[in-house]
């Protein structure tokens, strides 16, 4: 008896067992392939359907008894026009745009998150207040705000724009350190070694890159093509004492073909124009931004305007905007205890058509420097505004407030929160 009979296996069945062992072979090595790496993110589209919910409630500076003094000094003889100027115009510029915002509220109970607007940092520069004045001066605010001791300062905004951070406040880690802190500053310590940057819930922000060379159809200065620059690298700061910045210039002396660093004097006739600045900034593949005299430096921020590399020579520097950015995409970042020759051997081994590719990437995300309305797609404040909303809460409490079974908000003594007089005791 036969048994059953198979069918022959011919050469068009080996072809076609072939072309599916292939075309499992690439399907496979595709599918497990890494996916191609998305365009380069902005905020934008995100922050327009996440932050419909976010209310943001902006102190007016004659609404809490000391505010004005924070904004104009003891005599009010502080203008904003004046506090606007500088790499620390950003303490104005948030407040301004803030209080044009979409998301701006006028009432405190359909708020999340409250601005405390303060020019602090300027009204100190120009002897609005002392040091001290400052304290005392803070202090006396908060003391007038029932809201900020209803969720001990969780939901409160606080700008200090400068290297100095929060320490401008000589009290801030008793009165503020639970509060969202913008600043561009990572890791400026106290004489106490005491950062007053916390990454969980403080957000940096850009410096404030002056307004000609931000406009992109009027910038003051244009980029040129990297085949006229003049320079491998270029560092425009002064030496402040600092080992970085030293071995600079230093640097410059030795290979001055390569490295451009003139002396930037900052009066008198030789004083570099703002022009001038940015024209030397330009005639470089490389701007380098060491360390000064804290670890952040405007001149990564203005290197981007001028289609420079950014190399960053700090190694504590905080960047903006993390969650949105991938900075090795746009810049460098080199130890600053290998500052030397081998920086720029290094430098000069990097391909020209990694370079352009750098700088292209540089040319998406510049946007995010710019102090604009956070109805623009791309703008410093709508990336603030995105990363604010990841911080509002649904509920508010402190080691201060308690509430009972019919949802009301008390204090200890009991005083429901409405009946709550100033000045508030504060922590």
């Amino acid at each position: 008896m036969r048994g059953p009979r198979h069918p022959q296996c011919t050469p068009a069945h080996q072809a076609g067992a072939l072309l599916l062992v292939a075309v499992t072979f690439l399907l496979t090595r595709l599918l497990s392939a890494p996916p191609p790496p998305p365009p380069f993110p902005t905020p934008g589209p995100r922050l327009s359907a996440a932050a419909d919910h976010l209310r943001v409630y902006v102190y007016a500076e004659d609404e809490v008894d000391g505010l004005r003094a924070l904004l104009r000094g003891r005599d009010g003889a502080v203008s904003a026009a004046t506090c606007l100027k500088g790499q620390w115009g950003t303490q104005v510029k948030i407040h301004q745009l803030l209080l044009r915002s979409r998301y701006r509220t006028l009432d405190k109970d359909e708020a999340n998150l409250f601005f405390v607007p303060s020019y602090v940092k300027c009204v100190r520069m120009t002897g609005g207040l002392t040091d001290k004045e400052i304290n005392q001066t803070y202090v006396k605010v908060l003391s007038q705000m029932p809201y900020f001791r209803r969720s001990g300062g969780r939901d409160h905004i606080f700008v200090f724009p400068s290297g100095a951070g929060a320490h401008l406040f000589r009290s801030w880690a008793t009165f503020l350190n639970r509060s969202i802190i913008l600043t561009p500053e990572g890791d400026r310590t106290d004489k106490r070694g005491i950062s007053a940057f916390n990454t969980w819930k403080d957000i940096i922000i850009p410096g404030n890159v002056d307004d000609s060379m931000v406009k992109p159809d009027a910038r003051a200065v244009q980029p040129i093509p990297l085949t006229k620059r003049k320079y491998l690298a270029n560092f425009l700061g002064r030496a402040q004492g600092k080992v970085g910045r030293l071995k600079l210039v230093e640097l410059a002396k030795q290979y001055p073909d390569k490295l451009e660093s003139p002396e930037l004097k900052l009066s008198g006739p030789d004083k570099l124009g703002r022009i001038d600045y940015f024209k030397h900034l330009r005639n470089a593949k490389f701007c380098l931004a060491p360390r000064g005299e804290s670890s952040w430096t405007l001149r990564f921020y203005e290197s981007f305007f001028v289609e420079c590399v950014p190399v960053l020579l700090s190694d504590e520097v905080e960047l903006p905007f993390q969650n949105v950015i991938d900075y090795t995409e746009i810049s460098i970042k080199w130890p600053a205890s290998k500052i030397g020759p081998e920086l720029f051997q290094y430098l000069e081994s990097i391909p020209e058509e990694r370079i352009e590719e750098m700088i292209a990437r540089g040319r998406e995300v510049r946007c995010m420097w710019v102090y604009a309305l956070d109805t623009e797609p791309c703008s410093a404040m709508t990336a603030i505004m995105w990363e604010l909303q990841r911080k509002v809460r649904r509920f508010h409490q402190s080691t201060e407030t308690f509430w009972l079974h019919n949802r009301s908000i008390v204090n200890r003594d009991l005083v429901e929160f409405r009946q709550w007089r100033t000045p508030v005791p504060l922590p």
